[in-house]
């Protein structure tokens, strides 16, 4: 971890006005995270207040750095406190080491702000796994959920254009309850983040007929096909790679060595088809006037496929909503993600998570 050089007090208390966030969706933001720096992340809440005039900002970070920034920036005028964060999580920083020696950072000042209930939701820019550590260890796991997931947006062929898919990364083991589980989240994730009713769920397994797969899943199939009425879900049974970003299913459930290991695959073919294009494109005369005619349509589908207009990775499972945004995040995908984590708190998304987990628990393992 690092630490800026000034000695501006951390343990100050930070400055009240009721008024600036009156009748707003407050976001807890790590300034510090990601590989752009700060002024990204600032960009990013100016562009998100910009088109949303119901949302302000509680920034943690470098005071000193942050401050200018935000005073020079006129859509932040009225909506954004910085408060002072003398470290800073890195991306070679174990998670271990941070939940150890992090709390005057201000990923850790971020979670904390959702946990006293301050601020709605949190977005981060930074370290995967220590935000992950921070955030379960801060604000706990919802009861029943033995394992938390992160849930992101995949490309898809769907109308909507993305499906829902988890476990991409917050843990690579994933039992029947826990598939179970993700399942559950998954569905309430697309209701609430994507506005669909009924979603479809499947289960990734190497093939869709029902003898196929490990036994954890065979079991998971049936723990999830039970539930599919009670908790208004379209289960559609086992699905293939292909289907990931195929029109079969709203969300893909899996366990997180997988899921990660298919969007870093799904990443980099997308890159290589781009590359392919290019060099494609620029062959010939022929093959550059053809660009030219198509440049509308290439435009229009750099737009659908940008990754950045659809940043965010949900942590589900947890007593509070944090989103991960892209580590390499610019002010386009940082507001992307600040769009999904005002989209969540508005629809008190958590809250209906929690209720929905609670309501399929055994009654014995029901908390009082």
């Amino acid at each position: 971890m690092t630490a800026p050089t000034d000695h501006i007090d951390a343990t100050a208390p930070a400055p009240s006005d009721g008024a600036l966030f009156e009748g707003r969706t407050l976001i807890s933001v790590d300034a510090m995270g990601g590989d752009e720096g700060p002024a990204a992340v600032v960009a990013g809440c100016s562009l998100s207040a910009k088109i949303n005039p119901d949302i302000a900002f509680i920034l943690h970070g470098d005071k000193a750095l942050l401050g200018p920034m935000v005073d020079r920036d006129p859509h932040l005028a009225g909506r954004c406190d910085v408060r002072h964060a003398a470290g800073v999580v890195s991306m070679d920083d174990k998670p271990s080491h941070v939940v150890r020696t992090g709390k005057d950072t201000s990923m850790w000042a971020t979670v904390e702000s959702v946990r006293s209930g301050e601020s709605a939701v949190a977005v981060s820019c930074g370290n995967t796994g220590a935000l992950m550590a921070i955030s379960t260890i801060r604000l706990r796991k919802l009861p029943g959920v033995n394992r938390p997931a992160i849930a992101v947006l995949y490309p898809s062929a769907n109308k909507h254009g993305f499906n829902v898919m988890l476990d991409v990364g917050a843990d690579i083991r994933a039992d029947a309850e826990d598939l179970l589980r993700f399942a559950l989240m998954g569905a309430s994730y697309a209701r609430n983040g994507m506005n669909l009713p009924k979603p479809r769920v499947g289960l990734l397994n190497v093939g869709t007929e029902e003898h196929k797969g490990r036994s954890e899943l065979k079991e998971a199939y049936d723990l999830i096909r039970a539930q599919e009425i009670e908790v208004g879900f379209d289960f559609v049974g086992f699905v293939e790679g292909g289907d990931i970003s195929g029109d079969r299913a709203d969300v893909i459930v899996t366990d997180g060595f997988t899921g990660n290991v298919a969007i870093k695959t799904g990443e980099g073919t997308a890159k290589l088809v781009g590359l392919r294009l290019r060099e494609a494109f620029k062959y010939s005369i022929l093959s550059k006037l053809a660009s030219l005619l198509a440049y509308t349509s290439l435009r229009r589908l750099q737009r659908k496929i940008d990754p950045r207009r659809v940043n965010g990775g949900v942590f589900l499972g947890l007593n509070g909503t944090v989103v991960k945004s892209h580590g390499s995040a610019d002010a386009t995908g940082v507001s992307a993600a600040i769009k999904l984590a005002a989209q969540l708190a508005q629809n008190q998304f958590n809250d209906k998570l929690a209720a929905r987990i609670a309501a399929t628990l055994p009654v014995e393992e029901t908390p009082e």
